[in-house]
């Protein structure tokens, strides 16, 4: 049957939302509320549109109105797929339009579906069937929350589709018997109901954030807060996704203290966080491990200061396991280190390194060529580099990409062999290279006889070509491993000339970093809202700076979830940025400045400001911060 025409439906939705059977009270506000009646829909015609809720502020609460009497199949469907989008406490509301069976059984936060727009709801004809009619509920996918709280993004067919089957019940009244198995929201409502957090786990002896979803206010089924929803699921610990690389210090089967539904904060800005009795007898170290988890992913969700978590016995005892600080979590959390320097390749294709001080009144930077083999006569021609976390060691690619070469940045001496990396026919073509804190040395070869990505065990072992599962053939444009050594963001090359983002697993078997097989695992797209991406680097909390451009718009940079779900901040003035490099920093305690390549050569952006050159017509390419 054909759709209704978009002006016509988009007037129609309009009349619908006017009428939405729906009290929103705004939770800054006084607690009035505001009534709404209920609306007629018809039982038989076209398509109609159903977006719940579209562009309603994240302050507003919503909650649906029970079915009316004698309400057609129409509106029992209209009124169920309002009903999922509330706030009240175990979505009883959206309950009361499903039969009896189907409202003990149905388990809403098992998962959440993700649609790019609303739903679109017709009547299910042609059909005979004697237990009532049946409906069709249509949308585009965009992506799942699984019952670990984790985003996956739609990779494959879009089209989404369920069957909505009504039946009578012993009052005459039409009921859903069959409703969807999880939450079905549009993009709207889901970034109007859910927020983004991160839960952080150990990978050796460094932190890994694992982005989830949680509710934003009081979760209707757990009638949890967000940071209490937030520890719950550390505790339940890591996404199907990051769990082979990761562990988490929690013995199995630690929970919260039964009835714990909030945690708050004391006088002393320490966050008491009770634990059965799973978690009795560990060991203080072992404890402490399980302190810092938990005060890095609850530090970012409230405006309020954290300085100490405290870990507290269950069954009213409350007496401390133990507690951590800020400062002492911080030692044990293995976060990167400050860099020191910035770099890039100057105009003379020399690697030179700068200091650039936003607390200074003198904002112009003044680079130098960096110590060692790279500044002795005649100098190597660099095309771009890496510099290790420890500012110790630089890994460069000549100026003909051809060859690879890892080169100390103290003392002197002459420059080294450079890396076996290639098997192709011809002289490798190498992306600029990348050092995890581990001090694996990662490069990808875009020979087209022999592309792949290549790893150099510590900077100085033999190299080994990786397994990538999913790149299919395709191309590594550039690469960059985090700081952590669990992930690499590759930029990769399509068939139409585009590059696409994605986010890949590095799984070491030996759990050391070592010789043994290593492989990238489970690609998923990280930047699916853009239709290219010129250029990427790791920032803060898990995210990525990506640099390109949406469907029909201009190139920007925005601050990325690596996930894939949520557009972040925005930088601003990017469209002058070029398609070769932007560099940020994983330090979360004291970031520095973004740095990138533009038509005016090396420019960097101080907080609250404007980009700023780093030298007047000093030129340059390639700028890196340490990683």
């Amino acid at each position: 049957m054909d759709a209704e025409p978009l002006d016509a439906r988009a007037g129609r939705a309009r009349v619908r939302r006017r009428r939405l059977r729906t009290v929103r009270a705004y939770a800054f506000g006084a607690a009035g509320l505001l009534l709404a009646g209920c609306a007629s829909m018809p039982d038989r015609g076209d398509i109609r549109p159903v977006q719940a809720s579209q562009g309603v502020d994240s302050q507003v609460r919503v909650f649906g109105v029970p079915p009316a009497d004698k309400a057609s199949p129409a509106e029992i469907v209209d009124g169920f797929l309002e009903a999922m989008t509330s706030d009240d406490p175990q979505l009883e509301t959206a309950r009361k339009y499903l039969t009896e069976a189907a409202a003990k059984s149905w388990k809403p936060g098992s998962a959440v579906t993700v649609l790019s727009s609303g739903l679109n709801r017709v009547p299910n004809r042609g059909e005979k069937d004697p237990e009532g009619p049946r409906w069709k509920v249509t949308g585009k996918k965009l992506a799942t929350v699984d019952e670990h709280s984790a985003y996956q993004p739609q990779t494959g067919a879009r089209e989404y589709e369920e069957f909505l089957q009504l039946v009578q019940n012993e009052d005459k009244q039409w009921r859903i018997s069959t409703p969807p198995s999880g939450l079905v929201l549009s993009e709207s409502d889901f970034q109007r109901i859910y927020m983004p957090v991160n839960k952080y786990y150990f990978a050796g002896g460094t932190l890994v954030a694992d982005p989830v979803y949680v509710r934003q206010r009081t979760d209707p089924d757990s009638r949890m807060d967000p940071t209490t929803q937030t520890v719950q699921s550390l505790l339940a610990g890591p996404s199907r996704w990051l769990a082979p690389v990761v562990e988490s210090s929690f013995p199995t089967g630690t929970e919260l203290s039964p009835g714990t539904k909030s945690l708050s904060y004391d006088g002393q800005n320490t966050l008491r966080v009770p634990l059965n009795e799973k978690a009795e007898n560990v060991a203080q170290p072992q404890c402490k491990k399980m302190a810092t988890q938990l005060l890095y992913t609850v530090k970012d969700l409230t405006g309020s200061r954290l300085d100490q978590v405290e870990l507290v016995r269950a069954g009213g005892k409350s007496t401390s396991l133990c507690s951590v600080s800020e400062v002492s979590a911080a030692a044990i959390a293995g976060r990167p280190k400050i860099p020191e320097f910035q770099y890039f390749v100057d105009s003379e294709k020399r690697l030179v390194r700068m200091k650039l001080d936003t607390s200074s009144e003198d904002q112009q930077a003044r680079p130098e060529p960096v110590p060692g083999p790279l500044a002795t006569p005649p100098g190597f021609k660099v095309r771009s580099a890496a510099v290790s976390h420890d500012e110790r060691r630089a890994a460069v690619v000549s100026e003909d990409e051809h060859a690879l070469y890892v080169v100390p940045l103290v003392g002197g001496g002459t420059m080294p062999q450079p890396m076996p990396v290639g098997k192709g026919g011809k002289a490798p073509v190498l992306t600029a290279p990348s050092w995890d804190a581990s001090g694996d040395l990662w490069v990808a070869d875009r020979d087209p006889q022999s592309p792949g990505l290549w790893r150099v065990p510590g900077g100085a072992g033999t190299p080994e070509k990786v397994q990538v599962a999913g790149l299919d053939g395709r191309r590594i444009a550039s690469l960059k491993a985090s700081a952590d050594g669990v992930r690499i963001a590759l930029l990769v090359d399509q068939p139409d000339g585009s590059k696409v983002l994605y986010v890949g697993r590095i799984e070491r078997p030996d759990g050391k970093g070592g010789s043994s097989a290593v492989s990238v695992r489970e690609l998923r797209p990280a930047a699916p809202q853009m239709v290219d991406v010129t250029a990427m680097s790791w920032a803060p909390r898990g995210r990525l700076l990506v640099v390109g451009r949406e469907n029909g718009g201009v190139q920007q940079a925005r601050y990325m979830l690596a996930d894939g779900s949520m557009v972040a901040a925005s930088l601003p003035g990017a469209t002058g940025l070029s398609e070769v490099a932007v560099a940020a920093t994983e330090d979360e305690a004291k970031p520095k400045p973004v740095v990138a390549y533009s038509e005016d050569g090396i420019v960097w952006l101080p907080p609250g400001a404007q980009w700023r050159t780093v030298a007047a017509g000093a030129g340059g390419r390639a700028p890196v911060y340490p990683g």
